[in-house]
């Protein structure tokens, strides 16, 4: 945990978390233990997690509420060779192209304030397999997320519903699963998803947004403003409306719903086409349903907050080291990913521990006048000097190690506090293209 926590260099390999030689020292004995910690010993990964989440459960800053949401996605990363578990040649988000690689579903608990990973299964592609596709050890990425989805549940975990974008919202059968299993969710779908329809109706989520009648703001017609409260405070107006889609309508199974900042254009980086089981507001569903009624303004926060997943994989990748590993066994790869979510757990427990600043001594006059002719003298400082506190002081320990576990504010407050975030304009992944999106801080 310490050394996946602490600065380095050098991606988060096993030797650098020994602080070992990078060639040379994969033999010291410190690496070995680390090896042997991951890939022989006996320690059940699962159990660790779920001890994990039972912590952030009992805690009130960091337990999950009703109006949270379940982030379902999966990420990939490059991986050379042939003889590490669940390798293989497909689709890597992260880089937007096909590579050899390996890539996990995960799910992740976050409200407007807090995100916090919590499961996660590495996919393994067919050819892992005897009977590939047919073989009846063969999962889908789908089916692995609707399995993690039922797994929130059962280690109760509340929230409002799962969110996923157009990778996993255009599988029909991935929603019937959530339906099936009391999981409520808004999936994101491809604006060209094409459906049945009579001739003179809507094809596609882009046909049926088009149909929609608007005016322009003062005469919106059948699009309603949705305020969008940011972070940092400011807010963005966008329009959203029921629209209709073969079976789907207000007030079918399904509804769905168009989010959009230009309802004339439909811009494709700026609109959102939801696909969801909530009822709207005073619908004939709304009695009837087992969830909670969601107006357009609710559907459209739901979805919004997905945006926290990029920002924890950003997290755990470039400052945790979640794609270093240096093992190639199954049992080895998720030890490593528990580890991983282990230390970022463990630095929202430090964020909230911090103590209050200290108040700053009273001025006296003559503070106040030195500054005052050293500023005439010299000129305004443009920036702060820079802090001279180390992250990590003197000797740790253990040897060849930097124990950042004695300077937690300093290390939460580098992986945590981000630039502003920008608004959001445009839908996350469709298909096998991500967006890139400013880093959040929480």
């Amino acid at each position: 945990m310490t050394g996946l926590l602490a600065p380095r260099d050098r991606n988060k390999t096993l030797t650098s978390l020994a602080g070992a030689e990078p060639v040379v020292g994969a033999q010291h004995r410190a690496v070995q233990r680390l090896q042997f910690f991951l890939s022989e010993s006996t320690w059940d990964c699962e159990r660790v997690n779920d001890r994990r989440l039972e912590l952030l459960l009992d805690d009130p800053a960091t337990a999950p509420h009703e109006q949270g949401v379940l982030v379902i996605d999966d990420s990939g990363d490059r991986k050379d060779g042939t003889a590490t578990a669940h390798v293989g040649h497909q689709w890597l988000g992260r880089y937007g192209k096909t590579d050899n690689g390996v890539v996990t579903v995960t799910t992740l608990w976050a409200d407007e304030r807090l995100y916090y990973p919590l499961h996660a299964v590495p996919y393994t592609p067919a050819h892992h397999f005897p009977k590939g596709k047919n073989d009846p050890a063969f999962r889908t990425k789908w089916r692995i997320a609707a399995a993690l989805a039922g797994q929130a549940q059962a280690a109760g975990i509340a929230f409002r519903a799962a969110v996923a974008d157009c990778a996993y919202g255009d599988v029909d059968a991935f929603r019937g699963e959530l339906s099936q299993a009391g999981v409520p969710f808004v999936m994101a779908l491809k604006r060209r998803r094409g459906v049945w329809a009579y001739g003179d109706q809507a094809y596609t989520p882009l046909d049926a947004a088009r149909s929609l009648a608007w005016n322009g703001p003062d005469d919106p017609r059948d699009w309603s403003p949705v305020t969008r409260t940011f972070r940092d405070g400011h807010t963005v107006t966008w329009w959203a409306a029921d629209a209709t889609l073969g079976w789907w309508g207000p007030d079918g199974t399904t509804r769905l719903v168009v989010a959009t900042t230009d309802p004339a254009t439909l811009p494709d980086k700026g609109t959102w086409y939801l696909a969801t089981d909530l009822p709207r507001p005073q619908g004939p569903r709304a009695a009837d349903s087992p969830y909670p009624p969601a107006d357009l303004a609710e559907v459209v926060r739901i979805y919004a907050v997905r945006n926290w997943i990029e920002q924890s994989y950003k997290q755990v990748k470039d400052e945790l080291g979640w794609a270093d590993f240096q093992v190639r066994s199954d049992t080895a790869i998720r030890r490593h990913q528990t580890l991983v979510n282990c230390a970022f757990s463990f630095c929202w427990d430090a964020w909230f521990d911090q103590p209050d600043p200290p108040e700053p001594p009273p001025e006296s006059p003559t503070d106040a006048t030195d500054r005052r002719n050293e500023r005439t003298e010299r000129g305004a400082t443009p920036f702060p000097p820079a802090s001279t506190t180390l992250l990590a002081q003197g000797d740790s320990h253990s040897p060849q190690l930097a124990d950042s576990v004695d300077h937690l504010t300093a290390l939460v407050a580098g992986m945590v506090q981000r630039t502003t975030p920008q608004p959001t304009t445009g839908t996350d992944r469709c298909g096998h293209h991500r967006q890139t999106h400013q880093p959040l801080p929480p």
